[in-house]
């Protein structure tokens, strides 16, 4: 795998204002990303996991440009992209996304053969109908599709075939990077392992990189190289991914991992067993956002903003009990 670094995020943050309470009251934000920064290296897979409202699929967004970062730097290939201004049209022709519900993302009124044609003629990739259409049913049959079905509309497959059909489309103007953004969530249990294997081998084929958006650690585990785990809008933990499943060093991490099923005896110890709810992102804790819930929090954890630190082997952990 290359190790060459295409995509910087540093310090990305995301707030939404929130409506007041009052006429002069002081405006409140919801912090749904706070101060995320990563590196991507071409040809990875980089998981994102994290309790639902965590962030995740807000910072997918961001990155690719559909939401404006509130503050926050997006590098791609050496190139400050974070004002998308005139060169847009060339930061999103090289970074594509795949959404989470394959059915509201595909525009009922369109035919599958306009909606894969649509990118190419957005970025005038192809010139004429013939050349997009040899495209197009080129792209059908590398997802898995019949190019008969080439007049259908959305309401005529079943989700995983939508789900193929986003796919072909993120695919059609021959991205570098791609953002999937839970693409097998909505989906029946065979048919993910179908979508997440179909992804797989189109990485490898077309020497893709990705950023893998879950809750599901088991499918995280499967297709990434590297995991990022996220809670209340911040990372607190980076590592490769069989240095994090092993041996994970977050508290928030370790109790994650004990939350997947088993069969038989083994896992974590009981204190590690997350209770409470998330906290609100309008009013997220002091300190370190985790430590209402933390099972090892001491009293600095409710006052100091912990920092990302390289515990080495690049493992990065946020925790104040790693920094002294």
């Amino acid at each position: 795998m290359s190790q060459r670094t295409i995509l910087e995020v540093i310090d990305i943050k995301k707030y939404f204002e929130v409506s007041r309470k009052k006429l002069f009251a002081p405006p409140s934000y919801v912090k749904a990303v706070d101060g995320v920064s990563f590196s991507l290296r071409e040809g990875e897979t980089l998981g994102i996991v994290g309790e639902s409202g965590c962030g995740k699929s807000t910072l997918g967004r961001t990155i690719i440009g559909l939401l404006n970062p509130t503050e926050g730097r997006i590098i791609y290939q050496g190139i400050d992209f974070s004002d998308l201004g005139k060169n847009q049209n060339d930061f999103r022709r090289d970074i594509q996304i795949i959404f989470q519900d394959p059915y509201a993302s595909l525009n009922p009124r369109m035919t599958v053969g306009d909606i894969i044609a649509e990118p190419l003629i957005i970025h005038k990739v192809y010139n004429t109908k013939i050349e997009r259409l040899k495209r197009v049913i080129e792209l059908m049959e590398i997802c898995g599709l019949n190019k008969n079905y080439i007049h259908r509309y959305p309401h005529e497959f079943s989700g995983g075939q939508r789900q193929r059909i986003g796919i072909a489309r993120a695919l059609s103007i021959n991205p570098k990077i791609i953002i999937c953004d839970e693409p097998v969530s909505a989906l029946d249990v065979s048919i993910q392992s179908q979508i997440i294997n179909l992804l797989k081998k189109l990485q490898r084929k077309l020497e893709l990189t990705y950023i893998f958006i879950s809750h599901d650690l088991s499918v995280v585990h499967h297709i990434s190289d590297r995991v990022a785990v996220m809670y209340l809008g911040k990372i607190v933990e980076l590592s490769d991914k069989n240095a994090l499943y092993n041996s994970p060093q977050h508290p928030y991490t370790q109790a994650l991992l004990k939350s997947i099923p088993e069969i038989g005896s083994g896992g974590f110890d009981d204190d590690t067993i997350l209770e409470g709810d998330v906290p609100s992102p309008v009013d997220p804790p002091r300190g370190c956002v985790f430590h209402p819930r933390c099972s090892k929090a001491i009293p600095a954890c409710s006052h100091r903003i912990p920092k990302l630190i390289n515990l080495g082997e690049n493992h990065y952990v946020s925790c104040i009990l790693f920094e002294d």
